[in-house]
């Protein structure tokens, strides 16, 4: 009969003994040596530069956007006495945001809704028409991730110097490249950082303070905040962030159809792959001559030959890398190209299907973004100068008054939007009868003064006299504030409810 073999306790309790001549295996330690083997260590990776279009595409995009980013909060918009002149001004402090002559107050985020809304069907149209070039091209993490590494590049070298860099020993060359390195990458976060913060105050003066040491507390927290996020993702996660935090990867493939264009490896054409020697007949074997060009430039690691892969932002230098070697042995260039599902899947031989941009997907997205842009255009045509709020008592909700009638009380609150002071007139409709009061205003006729972009609060009461009340069965009944501009006629209009003993 042959002896079980004990298994080792994980309860804490001493385990049990083992047969005489039976090894004794720590389950414990087995399990954790097995979960270890389920999660693989990052291997570093070291994109090798590229040259070719869509690089020099790259490096145009780059620094456009981060040209607008760094030089945006410096431009100037003068509005008026008394309103900050900084063109983009995302300013909290006065619940106010500022994009050239457009200004957004709180009461207005539904246009920052619709912003947002635009943004995400115009990152749909794209996907569905190219994939993820927003990914490969315009994202603030391709675009700081690319800045890092041309650093990078700049101190320690191309591909081949940064690796046998990191594989050598700590000597005092490797210490001062690697030293340089991120302090160049420190200077870029602190100035993406700092730049990021003048978007919530005026550039010139909170720089000055910066300078001086004298900013807001909260100034400094999300400058450290802003540098420590730069400094990670765009210098030591990179492709991590793409990969692993940012959800777009696991969503777009629900954007893409079979005529999306995609950066694609024509298996057609380039298998059987293999080396190729210069005089050698191309005869029965493909283009590709595996020399893996493509995967040294690839800032995500990856293969394009093993085919649509979620890591893939789309960037096409491996189009620029495969197009340089094919010039190079003399065959056609395209072998890695922007090309649809219809073609790449094709049979050998087959005659391309033309792409199609105009199609029901993207069709869709387009009536969505020209929808919401309508309903957008409509809001701000029709949106006004003045905007009112009616809040009426708790407690009391209504005062009975000793002659039989009713008393309510209101807080009426104008917003005056317009960068001059502006008169307003109140008045009530809805309950037949009632007469309003306006605390610390002689009379319902004298206007009420509010200053420039500002908002002012009102005390009124509305008193409904007995023999109306008792008519109206004693129940709540709407009432409605009209608030007039005097100087321009515009009006708004609130409505609130009046309450009583029986309701």
């Amino acid at each position: 009969m042959t002896q079980m073999e004990p298994i080792a306790r994980t309860n804490g309790t001493k385990p049990t003994e083992a047969a005489p001549g039976i090894e004794r295996i720590d389950v414990a330690a087995v399990s954790s040596k097995s979960l270890r083997s389920l999660y693989g260590e990052r291997k570093p990776i070291y994109p090798k530069r590229a040259h070719g279009t869509f690089r020099s595409i790259k490096w145009i995009v780059m620094a456009v956007t981060l040209g607008i980013y760094y030089l945006l909060p410096w431009v100037r918009w003068e509005r008026g006495p008394g309103l900050p002149n900084q063109a983009f001004l995302l300013d909290f402090a006065n619940q106010r945001l500022y994009f050239g002559p457009i200004e957004i107050w709180a009461q207005e985020l539904y246009f920052i809704t619709g912003i947002l809304v635009l943004s995400a069907l115009g990152l749909f149209l794209v996907t569905a028409i190219a994939g993820r070039m927003w990914c490969g091209y315009a994202c603030p993490q391709t675009v700081w991730t690319d800045l890092m590494i041309a650093v990078e590049r700049f101190w320690q070298g191309d591909r081949n110097a940064r690796m046998r860099l990191d594989q050598s020993a700590w000597t005092l060359e490797k210490i001062w490249k690697k030293t340089a390195t991120h302090i160049s990458w420190l200077v870029i976060s602190i100035a993406t950082g700092g730049v990021l913060v003048f978007y919530f105050r005026d550039a010139p003066t909170l720089a000055a303070e910066l300078v001086r040491g004298d900013a807001p507390l909260i100034a400094y927290v999300f400058l450290g905040i802003f540098t420590g996020t730069t400094y990670l993702l765009g210098g030591i996660a990179r492709e991590q962030v793409c990969i692993y935090m940012c959800p777009w990867p696991r969503i777009q493939a629900a954007m893409f159809d079979a005529e999306s264009l995609l950066v694609s490896y024509h298996e057609h054409r380039g298998e059987p792959r293999g080396a190729h020697k210069k005089g050698q007949t191309w005869l029965d074997r493909g283009d590709c001559i595996d020399c893996k060009a493509c995967v040294a430039v690839c800032p995500m690691g990856i293969d394009i030959r093993d085919g649509a892969q979620m890591e893939c932002i789309q960037c096409a230098l491996c189009i620029d890398a495969c197009d340089d070697i094919m010039d190079k042995v003399g065959r056609p260039k395209g072998l890695i190209s922007y090309d649809t599902f219809l073609n790449v899947e094709a049979p050998a031989g087959a005659e391309p299907v033309p792409v199609r941009i105009v199609r029901p997907r993207t069709v869709l997205y387009s009536a969505l973004i020209a929808l919401v842009v309508g309903l957008m255009a409509w809001a701000w045509l029709a949106r006004l100068t003045t905007q009112i709020s009616v809040i009426a008592d708790r407690n009391p909700m209504f005062v009975a008054l000793s002659d039989g009638g009713v008393r309510n009380g209101y807080t009426l609150k104008i917003l005056n939007k317009t960068h001059s002071a502006q008169a307003f007139q109140v008045a009530i409709d809805g309950v037949p009868g009632a007469t309003m009061s306006i605390v610390g205003f002689e009379g319902t006729s004298a206007p009420l003064n509010i200053e420039a972009n500002n908002v002012r609060a009102f005390k009124i009461y509305v008193t409904a006299p007995a023999p109306i009340w008792r008519k109206m069965s004693g129940t709540a009944v709407p009432l409605r504030f009209k608030v007039t501009n005097i100087d321009s006629g515009e009006t708004a209009i609130n409505n609130a409810t009046f309450r009583g003993p029986g309701s």
